[in-house]
């Protein structure tokens, strides 16, 4: 665990520039909030309110991510209303909070911008129940999302927005279909199932800090597709809240509530949030954990009996999320897994063909924004994979079998990278042997997506010109993969 967040590869220090800058704008938003005149209330809620505006935004494009980053108050501000007038209606504050919960799952359909405004408007209502919201205080909490959302997009689009320096990274959509058969319908009919049975055992444990319960379920279900995604997930949100309490009995508990080091130390929080965010779960909801600790030290409500009661309600919530992707709709390993190779296979041989014709000095013909694609793709690869290399995954050849597509994947894509650095040389030139190559690598997708039956590569040494090196070496692995990726039955990754 801490080889992946320390020793994770960090190109262009994205990853230390995303978490410096979320240090900067959600300070300043704190502070613009404080010159404001807010009270800590709206101090904190405006926090939270930068936090999310530059941690969810994730457009492609600078433009998007401005165009979301303005539609944020337009979906929070209506269910922090509603979150307020109904305080003191359970029944029909639950109802409101489970509908939230649906539609805001059901918006990812809709891509990056759907994705961050169905998570705003599930913390708005979340945030609501953990300041106890009520709408004598709806003015003040105006005021602050406002500010706070205008702060952080001061910093990120005018003080610090690194990404105009960088093309836009490339978004592979998610699979297609329709009703039921649409991944993201499935997710909201589960979501909404699982946050239900968090919200009813949750009240059951406390009628005061039941939304924990509510918020572990959901945020278990952010970026994930199939059971086994959620199921791993719900594992490494457990852990980490766990190791985070543990953290808070040394750190939170010591401070009580002292302002300056409470502050100093919420900042180094978010900064762990951001930064660990890509390359671990459990580290991120550590930091989470503590952040939550702190703020509530800072309120004047941190106790022993609170952390034990935030573990149980966490439990709870990811019980539910676990239920739900087991019983409600359920979507396979398998079948999320099987669909996102295949893409990247296919994504393989576009990189492959245009680079090919970059070589034969076709116009217009540019392999970048494919190999772009194609590491996106391969992320998700690794994402879907992930429970079946899981430490305490027991089936150890699915096990192995996955680790093997994973690195015959890899490998692929390091053979494309060096492919398309090769047809960058303006010297660089084209051959018959290129075409041949070329020709026998679509003929290897198209077996593997295909369930045909996949080419040998020729054997004798490799060649010496260096693309028909990458694309012999890619040839290997194209045709390794066939073994893993058909178990006996002859169907990729069968059983998973």
């Amino acid at each position: 665990m801490l080889k992946r967040v320390f020793v994770s590869p960090d190109p262009g220090r994205s990853r230390l520039r995303f978490a410096a800058r979320a240090v900067l704008g959600i300070g300043l938003a704190v502070v613009v909030c404080g010159l404001a005149g807010t009270s800590l209330v709206g101090a904190v809620i405006g926090g939270l309110a930068a936090l999310l505006a530059l941690f969810t935004v994730t457009d492609a494009t600078v433009r998007g991510q401005v165009v979301t980053t303005v539609l944020l108050p337009v979906a929070g501000l209506p269910v922090l209303t509603a979150a307020a007038a109904l305080h003191d209606h359970p029944v029909a504050r639950d109802l409101t909070f489970l509908a939230v919960v649906g539609a805001g799952v059901y918006a990812r359909r809709w891509g990056p911008r759907g994705h961050s405004l169905g998570v705003f408007a599930f913390m708005t209502f979340f945030i609501a129940q953990f300041l106890h919201a009520t709408t004598d205080r709806l003015p003040e909490m105006y005021a602050a999302v406002l500010l706070s959302v205008a702060t952080a997009a001061a910093v990120r689009f005018g003080l610090w927005c690194y990404e105009r320096r960088l093309p836009p990274p490339a978004a592979p959509a998610p699979p297609a279909g329709t009703g039921l058969a649409r991944i993201t319908t499935r997710q909201a009919v589960q979501a909404t199932a699982g946050a239900g049975f968090a919200l009813v055992v949750g009240q059951l444990v406390s009628d005061q800090r039941w939304y924990w319960a509510v918020g572990a379920t959901w945020w278990v279900f952010v970026n994930t597709t199939s059971r086994g995604e959620t199921l791993v997930r719900g594992f490494r949100r457990v852990l980490g809240t766990v190791v985070g309490i543990a953290l808070g009995f040394l750190i939170a508990f010591p401070l009580a509530g002292a302002a300056v080091p409470t502050a100093v130390l919420a900042a180094a929080c978010v900064f762990g949030i951001f930064y660990t965010a890509a390359v671990s779960y459990t580290w991120m909801m550590l930091c989470v954990t503590l952040l939550a600790e702190l703020l509530y030290g800072l309120l004047g409500f941190l106790s022993p009996g609170l952390l034990a009661l935030r573990l149980v309600e966490t439990g709870v919530g990811a019980l539910g999320a676990v239920l739900a992707v087991l019983f409600v709709l359920p979507v396979t390993t398998h079948a999320v897994t099987d669909a996102w190779i295949q893409r990247a296979l296919r994504c393989v041989h576009a990189c492959t063909a245009e680079a090919a014709a970059r070589l034969a000095g076709t116009e217009g013909a540019d392999p970048a924004p494919r190999v772009a694609e194609l590491e996106q793709l391969l992320g998700r690869v690794r994402l879907s994979l992930a429970p079946l290399v899981h430490p305490l995954n027991p089936v150890r050849g699915r096990k192995h079998r996955a680790r093997r597509v994973l690195a015959l994947l890899d490998d692929c894509a390091r053979e494309i990278r060096g492919l398309v650095a090769v047809a960058a040389d303006p010297e660089a030139s084209h051959d018959a042997r290129l075409t041949a190559a070329c020709w026998r690598v679509e003929n290897a997708v198209e077996a593997l997506t295909g369930g045909g039956s996949v080419p040998a590569r020729a054997s004798g040494p490799r060649a010496a010109e260096p693309a028909l090196a990458h694309l012999h070496g890619l040839e290997h692995a194209l045709a390794e993969l066939a073994a893993p990726l058909r178990a006996p039955s002859g169907s990729p990754l069968a059983g998973a």
